[in-house]
C-alpha cells in the first residue's frame, strides 16, 4: 500500500479518540549492522548467532532469509539451508549504541516513544509538534534520517492503533512504509493470513488451518466461546485482533514491573542441548535490556508455550537483587532444567526479571548490602 497523505490531527478524528501511531521497524537490525561495518558482508547471506551446530541464529540478513534462514532456527538447520551462510557473533554493545542514535531521532518527534527492542519501538504523533502536517509524512522524514544517520534502513507502519501500526510496518518489508487509514483496519486485518498475527507462528497456523481458520476474516467469523475452547487465553488477543481492535496507548513513562523477553521459534524444539543454547540467547538478549534499563529484580521467572499453545510459567525469587548476569543466567537455566524432559515439543520460550526496585531505590539488597549493580 502506497504512503499517501493521511490528514493527520484533523478535529474530526481527535472527537472519535483516534491516535497517529508509529511503529519504526529496522530492516534485518543485528546483520545489517554487521554488514554495514564490514563492507566484505555487504550482499553475502549473514547471521548473527553461534555457528556450532548447537547454536542458535539471533538475527539473518534478507540474503540468508532467501534461503529460508530464519531468527531462533538452530544453527545447524541454517547452514543446511544455506551453506555459504556467514556467522558473526553478536555485538551488542554496537547493537545498543546504533539504537541509541535511532531513539533520538525518534525523541525530535515525540516524547511519545515506547521502545519494545533495540530495533523497533511505537511513536505517538498525534500531537504534531513539529508542525509537519501528517503521521505519514513524519514517518517518511524519520526514516530518510535513519538512513542518513546511520546507513541503516528501516520500515515503517502508521495507523490509528498498535496493533494495525505495527502489523503495517511489516507489510512493505523491506525498507518499505504501509498505512492504514482509519475505517480501513478491519479490512485490512481480514485479508491476511492469520501467520502475520503477532503471536502465532507456523504451529498455529496449522492448528488454525484444520480448523478452517487461514485468513483474519475466518478468525472474526469464530466467536469468543469457540476461541476460547480451542486456543484458552489466547482467545481474547485473538478476537479483537481480527476486529483491528486495540486500545493500548504508547506508554513511554509507566512504571516498569519486569524486564524479559521471549523468542519464537521457527520450528518447535525439544531437543535439550538446543533449548539450553536458546537459554544462553535470550539470557544474553534480557540481560542487555536490564542492564540498559539500570533495572534490579529479586524473581525470574521461565516462561514455555507448548506447541499445542499451552503456556507454563515458573519462578523463583531471592531475598537479594539479582547479583549479575551469571546469577541471572544460573536462575534461568534452573528453571529450564527442572522441566526437563519436556512433554512436548515448545513454540516459545522466555525470561523475565520482575520485583523491581521503585523509582528512587538506593539500590541496596534487601539485607542491606550495596549490589553490584
Amino acid at each position: 500500500m502506497p504512503p499517501q497523505d493521511d490528514h493527520a490531527g484533523t478535529e474530526d478524528e481527535e472527537a472519535a479518540g483516534l491516535r497517529k501511531i508509529i511503529h519504526v521497524d529496522m530492516d534485518a537490525f543485528y546483520a545489517s549492522v554487521e554488514q554495514r561495518d564490514d563492507p566484505a558482508l555487504r550482499g553475502l547471506p549473514v547471521a548473527v548467532g553461534g555457528s556450532s551446530g548447537r547454536g542458535v541464529v539471533a538475527a539473518a540478513s534478507y540474503e540468508a532469509r532467501r534461503f529460508g534462514v530464519r531468527s531462533a532456527m538452530p544453527s545447524g538447520r541454517a547452514l543446511r539451508l544455506c551453506p555459504e551462510l556467514v556467522f558473526r557473533k553478536p555485538r551488542f554493545e554496537v547493537y545498543r549504541a546504533v539504537s541509541q542514535q535511532i531513539r533520538a531521532i525518534f525523541l525530535d518527534y515525540t516524547p511519545h516513544v515506547e521502545p519494545l527492542s533495540l530495533d523497533e519501538a511505537y511513536l505517538d504523533v498525534t500531537a504534531d509538534i513539529k508542525g509537519i502536517g501528517s503521521a505519514t509524512r513524519i514517518a517518511q522524514e524519520i526514516r530518510q534520517r535513519i538512513r542518513a544517520e546511520t546507513q541503516l534502513t528501516a520500515s515503517a507502519g502508521v495507523s490509528y492503533n498498535k496493533f494495525l501500526a505495527k502489523l503495517a510496518s511489516d507489510q512493505n518489508k523491506p525498507d518499505g512504509l504501509c498505512v492504514i487509514r482509519p475505517g480501513e483496519g478491519a479490512a485490512f486485518v481480514a485479508s491476511l493470513p492469520v501467520r502475520r498475527f503477532h503471536g502465532v507462528g507456523p504451529r498455529g497456523a496449522e492448528k488454525m488451518a484444520r480448523l478452517g481458520i487461514e485468513t483474519g476474516a475466518d478468525l472474526a467469523a469464530r466467536d469468543l466461546a469457540f476461541l476460547r475452547a480451542h486456543f484458552g487465553s489466547f482467545a481474547e488477543y485473538l478476537f479483537r485482533a481480527a476486529r483491528g481492535v486495540d486500545l493500548r496507548r504508547v506508554r513511554a513513562d509507566r512504571p516498569r514491573k519486569s524486564v524479559g523477553g521471549e523468542r519464537t521459534f521457527f520450528e518447535n524444539i525439544e531437543d535439550p542441548q538446543v533449548l539450553r543454547e536458546t537459554m544462553d540467547h535470550i539470557v544474553d538478549v534480557v540481560w542487555e535490556r536490564i542492564e540498559r534499563a539500570q533495572a534490579q529484580g529479586r524473581t525470574v521467572t521461565l516462561k514455555l508455550r507448548y506447541a499445542d499453545f499451552q503456556t507454563l510459567t515458573r519462578a523463583r525469587s531471592l531475598a537479594h537483587f539479582v547479583s549479575g548476569k551469571a546469577e541471572f543466567a544460573a536462575l534461568g537455566h534452573a528453571l529450564l532444567q527442572e522441566q526437563l524432559p519436556l512433554p512436548q515439543p515448545i513454540r516459545l520460550m522466555g525470561l523475565t526479571l520482575s520485583a523491581l526496585a521503585q523509582p528512587g531505590h538506593d539500590a541496596r539488597t534487601a539485607d542491606g548490602q550495596l549490589s553490584l549493580l
